[in-house]
């Protein structure tokens, strides 16, 4: 990542929410809300990969994937039943579980093999699927080694240029998770 980069003066861990694309979002949602940053499909399809690692809480996918017809892989979908509550709501019940549950703690192109077997959490994961352009994007970083790294660190570079703050806007912090105090 390049250096330097103006962080804000305050923090709010609720505040990158309104920025994030709902887990239940079709393919043209995706595309259009990376493209009005600056960002395109294959960007979209490359930065999902991030799913390969991580945790994601029950309601962000039990009613969309567990409790309505779904692609969701069968023998996916009754593990996740005994993990999640059918009712699971934000702050309420909702346990956690793995978005990789072949390889959760590498960071590696197994998110695409786990979207072409049908064993991802979310519908935005399963929409790449939904078009050739994307599919096809999918499979060549399921299936040729080393061609998701390398498109990966382009694109969080390409990620961090979204909305760069400028000028007196933002810190330069000296401790990235803390904000400067003078």
């Amino acid at each position: 990542m390049p250096s330097g980069r103006r962080d804000g003066t305050f923090s709010n861990a609720s505040e990158p929410l309104k920025f994030l694309v709902p887990p239940t979002s079709n393919l043209s949602d995706l595309v259009d809300s990376f493209v009005v940053k600056g960002l395109n499909a294959e960007d979209l399809v490359i930065l999902s990969g991030a799913h390969t690692i991580g945790r994601s809480h029950c309601s962000s996918f039990v009613s969309d994937c567990l409790n309505t017809p779904s692609d969701i892989n069968s023998g996916l979908a009754w593990f996740l039943r005994s993990q999640c509550p059918a009712d699971a709501t934000p702050g309420g019940n909702d346990p956690v579980v793995m978005q990789d549950m072949v390889t959760p703690n590498v960071l590696d192109r197994q998110y695409y093999k786990n979207v072409l077997s049908h064993t991802v959490l979310f519908t935005s994961d399963a929409a790449l699927l939904t078009s050739e352009e994307t599919a096809r994007m999918v499979e060549d970083n399921a299936n040729i080694p080393g061609w998701w790294e390398g498109r990966f660190a382009k694109s969080m570079v390409k990620m961090a240029g979204v909305e760069v703050k400028t000028g007196e806007q933002g810190q330069i912090r000296k401790n990235c998770r803390a904000i400067n105090h003078h």
